[in-house]
């Protein structure tokens, strides 16, 4: 509760009840969620200043206590108000900004040692489970330090977004479907490579290739034989791989693909022809 016993003891002169002392306890959580005071009731004032200590005149009224706090960002204003009900204090927190309203209940003599008012070590009693219920049922999340940095990122990150052409929702994209297998396109920065995929053995990508080559057009490759119209087979390694190659005779009757001769020709049952 690093600060807490600070703050206790700049305004111990005006705990003069328990629920003074409960609402400096509370007080002090809504400053470590972000937030520091402006002044008491539910209209500003000419002049206020955020502080985290306690403003005068907090604790004149017993009955109904109303402090209001802005974010340290000053993006969030919230008006805090507790209500003395027999031995409770009922607590209400509104963010302005948003309007949402949390409450919480709290049984003042289970977190305060009303014999020991003017002494900070003995005062409170319970602590961890009272901030517990104050961030689960009362209080706004923590603000990170991280948090605003991350949003201007991210906002950057789509303006970023927006600038590229090619990520603009409205974009009409191609027709044509996405390309599988690159394109053998020369390259513009070596002008002087005409024929040099000629001289490649390998069947390499080089550019400027002068030969029609359609097994190294970029397509998958047929059920091509090296060994079509010789007796026998070549010996494995005879041809290298993705090598230019031309067959000894015609490739094999079974070619895929269409053929000329699979379709009949018109009228080839018409009898009067």
């Amino acid at each position: 509760m690093a600060g807490l016993e600070l703050l206790f003891n700049c305004v111990a002169n005006s705990i003069t009840s328990s629920q003074d002392a409960l609402i400096c306890f509370v007080h002090w959580e809504v400053v470590k969620s972000g937030y520091k005071c402006l002044g008491i009731g539910d209209e500003p004032k000419d002049g206020e200043k955020k502080s985290e200590l306690l403003p005068a005149g907090w604790s004149e009224s017993k009955e109904l206590y109303a402090l209001r706090y802005r974010s340290n960002d000053d993006k969030s204003n919230l008006l805090l108000k507790a209500f003395t009900v027999d031995s409770t204090l009922i607590f209400n927190l509104m963010d302005s900004t948003t309007e949402k309203v949390t409450d919480l209940t709290v049984n003042i003599s289970e977190y305060v040692d009303e014999a020991n008012l003017q002494t900070f070590e003995s005062v409170f009693k319970n602590t961890d489970e009272l901030i517990t219920k104050l961030k689960s049922s009362l209080l706004p999340p923590k603000k990170e330090e991280g948090q605003g940095k991350t949003e201007k990122k991210t906002k950057s990150e789509r303006v970023s977004n927006l600038r590229d052409p090619h990520s603009d929702p409205l974009l009409i994209p191609t027709r044509g479907p996405p390309s599988r297998h690159p394109h053998n396109w020369p390259d513009p920065m070596a002008p002087f490579a005409a024929g040099g995929a000629d001289l490649d053995p390998f069947g390499g990508r080089g550019a400027g290739g002068m030969i029609v080559d359609p097994l190294r057009a970029g397509f998958p490759r047929s059920g091509f034989d090296p060994s079509s119209g010789i007796p026998g087979v070549l010996p494995p390694g005879a041809v290298p791989p993705g090598a230019r190659f031309d067959p000894f005779g015609p490739v094999g009757r079974h070619r895929p693909g269409p053929d000329p001769d699979h379709m009949p020709p018109p009228g080839y049952d018409d009898m009067f022809m």
